[in-house]
């Protein structure tokens, strides 16, 4: 298995890093906090740079890179905390089409994917703490002409009233996604932690799916491990996400306390503050090593990707929990006023830590994994 970047990857990180620099800094991120609306700019420069075809098959009018390059871009949107429909579109929607779609279907969505004509997300959720296929209770009915989809999904990464909507289902024996306009799937706002990236709820009361948007066979073995595999990377990505965004709240910390001083010295020199920061490297560390031996799990196909996915993403959510708390009590009473900047870091690291399942949840897969099971 290959862990090291090569050339060509650092050079995309290190382009990609600093465009989000420049474009996207936090001034911009609590813009779109204050004010709501999304920043347009910024997604129509990611899409003059292609960045929504980098993981589209070259067939279907993308880049045709691996899942390693979308993870360099993923962790350096989550150090920049940036807003805007690329997370979702390119580690939910795009893996979805491709493992599930027929030929037809693929060319249709990922050909507008890469242009940036369509952004999209994927509905999971039928419970606030069901991330797993087990938990999905929604069914997909057959119809004439299609399938009926009736009940409300969680949690899905995307504005109201935009993008496409790939709705996870039941199907016969096993599950089936479905593409569904997001104005036809009921997709409205709500509150939530992270005001820079909106999250929503989508109401299908009854929707036909037409059958050209019903992807692959619904409730095939094909179909389900299509849809398996495209939540592993779904998965993965908001992990990386999260080791970015901590990561990114660490060096804020790490310039804080060499600045800041008591009693004459930086707080930085104290041990206990040392301590802090160690702790918050390591895990961060230990968070970024698993995310990255998952990204191979992946780019190889290994049998062990799954569980290599629930490992990264258990140790990403344990990461942001510490990162998190440790910097507000590193910046004192600073660290919880609205000016500062540090809340717009924690409040992107709880999200991602929680959505698509955190720690408890991913921690008992790889238990299932291991063979152990739970008293």
């Amino acid at each position: 298995m290959e862990l090291e970047f090569t050339s060509d990857q650092e050079e995309l990180r290190t382009s990609v890093r600093s465009f989000l620099d420049k474009e996207c800094p936090l001034e911009l991120v609590r813009a779109v906090v204050e004010s709501g609306e999304a920043p347009e700019n910024l997604w129509s420069s990611m899409v003059a740079l292609d960045w929504p075809a980098l993981a589209v098959p070259e067939e279907n009018g993308g880049l045709g890179l691996s899942v390693v390059e979308t993870a360099v871009v993923v962790e350096e949107l989550g150090r920049s905390v940036a807003p805007g429909p690329l997370l979702p579109t390119v580690t939910q929607f795009a893996p979805m089409i491709r493992e599930v779609g027929t030929a037809d279907q693929r060319q249709r969505f990922l050909s507008q994917v890469a242009t940036g004509a369509v952004t999209g997300t994927v509905a999971l959720a039928d419970h606030p703490r069901g991330w797993s296929l087990g938990d999905v209770t929604m069914t997909a009915e057959r119809a004439e002409g299609g399938w009926v989809l009736d009940g409300t999904k969680l949690g899905l990464v995307a504005p109201a009233g935009k993008s496409e909507v790939a709705v996870v289902a039941r199907a016969g024996e096993g599950v089936g996604a479905f593409v569904v306009p997001a104005a036809e799937a009921g997709v409205a706002p709500v509150r939530s932690l992270d005001a820079s990236r909106p999250l929503s709820s989508a109401r299908l009361d009854r929707v036909l799916v037409p059958d050209d948007r019903a992807l692959g066979e619904p409730g095939s073995a094909a179909s389900t491990l299509g849809v398996t595999r495209a939540l592993q990377e779904a998965t993965l990505a908001l992990a990386l996400e999260t080791v970015g965004v901590s990561d990114a709240l660490f060096q804020m910390v790490l310039s804080y306390v060499k600045d800041r001083k008591q009693f004459g010295v930086p707080i930085g020199s104290f041990q206990a503050v040392k301590h802090k920061m160690s702790n918050m490297f390591l895990v961060i560390e230990r968070a970024r090593s698993l995310c990255y031996f998952a990204v191979a799990a992946i780019n190889e196909d290994t049998s062990t990707r799954a569980a290599a996915v629930s490992m990264a993403k258990a140790a990403s959510d344990d990461c942001q929990r510490m990162v998190c708390r440790d910097s507000l009590q590193s910046f004192g009473g600073i660290g919880y006023t609205w000016e500062h900047d540090g809340h717009l870091l924690v409040k992107r690291a709880e999200s991602s830590g929680a959505l698509f399942g955190g720690s408890a949840e991913h921690s008992l897969v790889v238990a299932a994994a291991l063979g152990a099971t739970p008293d």
